[in-house]
């Protein structure tokens, strides 16, 4: 169970770029970072507007000399310091992402991005080797890994709980850009601009968290091959708001080869909140989570009656329940997902002991190149006609 304890000696000296006053996420950001007390916000280039990125700084508690116009002058900056920043997290639109990344590992700064963490598979190896070659961690906020019960679902696939693995049917498809709401919200007009979203929306918006649920849930799981179709419902839009992924997988310890994977990644599906879930059917049985009731999750055996698992019941595996922050019976949510993530980026920031954990792992610069390169396969299918297109 977490119950607060330090992960290191000090509090990891952190800043953000980006997450300001009108951000959708910056606020579940600091939230979860400081939940442990394990970063302590000391810096922040807030917004593009300078003025209100500081001016939000002092109302956050920071030092005003220690918020800054922009990245490039609080990294300059902070380098000079004695107490200077230790990592920075990026709560920014996606355009920015790359530039600011390699900035901050260059700089010698660990880094929470948003994902996807950059546009092109060239710029996403960049980063991958200049994180190794900078021994800094990369962490991307695939948020809702951060849920118990995916960590339950893991390790009931490494146990063989389900047999092999054959089909997966997985979406998120929430319904409230049904209309051109970008028209009236500032926050999302963006996200429609391939300028500054890059190269898909409905893909590397929504589509790319149930792949890395898969990913974390079946660490062995290979593409071998997928099939794209996209297009903008709403008229205007330069990039899709509807999407459809299928995929086969190749073979491996938990896989059957020629597994099957279907997405569904949608802004457009009309009255849904999120309607994100995942369904895991193996030769065994089957388990299926959602996001909405992130708390339990079925586990279904052919001729035996549904098994309703519980957040922090007994019979769980025990990887499953290090991170309760409450006993089983109450409810936790996504800023409880959010805080696990954030610790442990901290954990493989300060190079602290993981064997509590049993199976330690986190979305890395990797999974973030991933799914960067499964954007890329998903628009390059799609343009062609919704062809077959390998993955490797």
């Amino acid at each position: 169970m977490i119950n607060g304890s330090k992960v290191s000696d000090h509090p990891i000296r952190w800043a953000m770029v980006g997450g300001g006053k009108g951000s959708q996420i910056g606020y579940i950001h600091r939230s979860a970072a400081l939940r442990d007390n394990i970063f302590q916000l000391v810096a922040g280039a807030f917004d593009i507007d300078p003025e209100r990125g500081m001016a939000f700084g002092a109302e956050l508690g920071v030092m005003l000399e220690r918020c800054y116009p922009d990245y490039k002058a609080m990294f300059a900056a902070e380098a000079q310091r004695e107490d200077g920043i230790e990592a920075v997290s990026i709560a920014t639109p996606n355009g920015m992402h790359y530039e600011v990344c390699k900035a901050a590992l260059e700089a010698g700064l660990h880094v929470v991005c948003e994902k996807p963490l950059c546009f092109t598979s060239q710029q996403a190896e960049e980063l991958v080797r200049l994180a190794k070659a900078k021994k800094r961690v990369v962490g991307v906020t695939y948020g809702y890994s951060g849920h118990q019960m995916i960590q339950q679902a893991r390790q009931m696939i490494q146990h063989g709980d389900l047999g092999e693995i054959r089909v997966v049917n997985m979406s998120f498809a929430f319904g409230g850009y049904n209309i051109k709401i970008e028209d009236t919200v500032p926050a999302a007009k963006w996200r429609f601009d391939p300028s500054k979203a890059g190269p898909s929306f409905a893909l590397g918006d929504v589509g790319t968290h149930p792949l890395f649920l898969l990913e974390a849930m079946i660490p062995d799981m290979k593409i071998d091959k997928l099939m794209c179709t996209k297009r903008a419902f709403v008229e205007g839009r330069q990039l899709e708001d509807n999407a459809f992924v299928i995929m086969d997988l190749k073979g491996s310890t938990s896989v059957q080869a020629g597994a099957q994977v279907y997405c569904w990644a949608s802004s457009v599906n009309c009255g849904a909140r999120h309607y994100h879930k995942i369904r895991v059917v193996g030769s065994k049985a089957s388990i299926e989570w959602d996001d909405e009731r992130p708390n339990q999750m079925s586990y279904e055996i052919e001729g035996e009656p549904v098994r309703i698992l519980e957040r922090g019941a007994g019979y769980l595996y025990g990887a499953s329940r290090v991170e309760d922050r409450i006993g089983g019976g109450h409810a936790e949510g996504l800023f409880e997902a959010w805080a696990n993530l954030y610790r442990r980026f901290a954990v493989a920031m300060s190079g602290a002991d993981t064997s509590t954990y049993k199976d330690f792992w986190y979305p890395d610069v990797e999974a973030g190149a991933q799914g960067v390169k499964w954007i890329e396969k998903c628009v390059e299918s799609a343009d062609n006609g919704a062809v077959w297109v390998h993955f490797d």
